[in-house]
């Protein structure tokens, strides 16, 4: 008999700030964390503002000499991973720690890093390439590292779908949970390179949003003046265990996760499918895997880029799935206030998406001023709401086509 799957803590780093509280608290205000960029000199690029995560000390997370060789990604990943573990209170000990596993997503690891090695082996020779590049780039060393700190000994290992990354890797660890090969399973996204060749390749693209003189309201999904996305950067993590696990310890239970989908668009690099065809099976795929019906959901958390064809074809997908119901179901991108996290995104969004379950609070989508004609669904635009969110959904679409749907619910035996 296959295991009912449940969240029981999580753990949050976005440019909204450090830890759950502060980052729910600010998104359902409708704050934005868009800044100018502080990580190195834009003044020579198209876009020069960010989603930069503001006053993390890896330090607080990590011993103090390893906290200054670690790459941010990786710091992120324990930082949030303690936490979320610290909300959960499992205590992962001799007794438990074979049946307790990593699973991360991540888009492109230690870019930084290897930005910095590149310079040195040019300027200085293959002699003085640190030893840590390797480790510190590849980006499996999340969970990795995650492992080694908190001593969870279970499955392990990384995905690399791009911006569907994070939420690809939740739905594998719900279904190793699932299927018995693990009784919890510490899973989410995430990412950090707002760095120069990343801005540089994103702009090279026309995929980054220019309103430079106005950061707060770069990301703006849904809405007619819409010029691209803001890239962010952070973690978020949740702790999936089985239900039985959960329930002998007396475990607080967020939402329980009841679908999972997949699909591959095969259709183009970086556009997504014509009419969002691809997202729609992706969707569909998710709903059949939670043996629920379309009318069941009460909320979407869109993948919802802020660029022009995303979330136009998102929206035609919600129509083409939900049917009659589409223009009935409340649907928010908080990317418009984190920006977009790439391999973070689906992580941070599954916490936000839970949270929303749990705490009976919708986000808004920020920056919806001018809505585009096309368009024409409720975004829950710039203020949040109350609402019973029994039944939710969450959507990640990365480049490659490579697509992923999580859906999650109240629980209740």
């Amino acid at each position: 008999m296959e295991r009912r799957v449940v969240a029981t803590g999580l753990g949050l780093i976005t440019p909204l700030g450090i830890g759950v509280e502060e980052n729910w608290s600010a998104l359902c205000a409708g704050k934005s964390g868009i800044a100018e960029i502080t990580r190195f000199d834009a003044s020579d690029f198209k876009t020069k503002i960010a989603g930069e995560v503001k006053d993390f000390q890896a330090q607080d997370f990590l011993p103090k000499k390893e906290a200054r060789r670690t790459e941010s990604f990786i710091a992120y990943a324990v930082a949030a991973s303690r936490m979320a573990l610290e909300d959960s209170g499992l205590v992962i000990d001799s007794s438990n720690a074979e049946r307790v596993g990593v699973l991360t997503g991540c888009g492109l690891g230690g870019l930084l890093m290897l930005e910095q090695t590149s310079r040195t082996l040019e300027k200085k020779g293959p002699r003085r390439v640190s030893p840590f590049f390797i480790p510190m780039m590849i980006g499996n060393m999340a969970p990795g590292m995650v492992s080694i700190h908190l001593g969870a000994k279970g499955p392990n290992s990384s995905i690399a779908t791009a911006c569907a990354a994070g939420t690809h890797a939740i739905g594998e660890a719900y279904k190793i949970i699932k299927a018995g090969a693990a009784d919890a399973m510490i899973a989410g996204g995430v990412e950090s390179v707002i760095t120069p060749t990343c801005v540089a390749g994103f702009n090279a693209m026309k995929a980054l949003s220019t309103r430079n003189a106005e950061p707060q309201k770069a990301s703006r999904p849904f809405d007619r003046d819409r010029d691209g996305f803001v890239v962010g950067e952070g973690c978020g993590i949740l702790i999936l265990e089985s239900l039985d696990k959960a329930l002998a310890r007396h475990a607080r239970i967020y939402a329980e996760i009841i679908g999972y989908g997949m699909s591959g668009d095969g259709f183009h690099m970086t556009a997504p499918s014509p009419d969002g065809e691809g997202a729609a099976r992706c969707m569909e795929a998710s709903l059949v895997d939670a043996g629920i019906a379309y009318t069941e959901i009460d909320y979407i958390n869109a993948h919802g880029t802020s660029t022009p064809l995303n979330d136009l074809y998102e929206t035609i997908a919600v129509k083409s799935v939900f049917k009659e119901k589409a223009p009935l179901i409340p649907i928010s991108s908080t990317k418009s206030m984190t920006g977009h996290l790439l391999g973070a995104a689906g992580g941070v969004e599954t916490v936000f998406t839970t949270l929303t379950i749990y705490d009976s609070v919708i986000p808004p989508t920020i920056n919806l001023d001018n809505p585009d004609p096309e368009c024409d669904l409720d975004y829950v635009p710039n203020v949040s709401r109350k609402a019973d969110v029994r039944t939710a959904m969450t959507n990640s679409f990365g480049f490659g086509g490579t697509n992923a749907t999580l859906i999650l619910r109240e629980y209740s035996n």
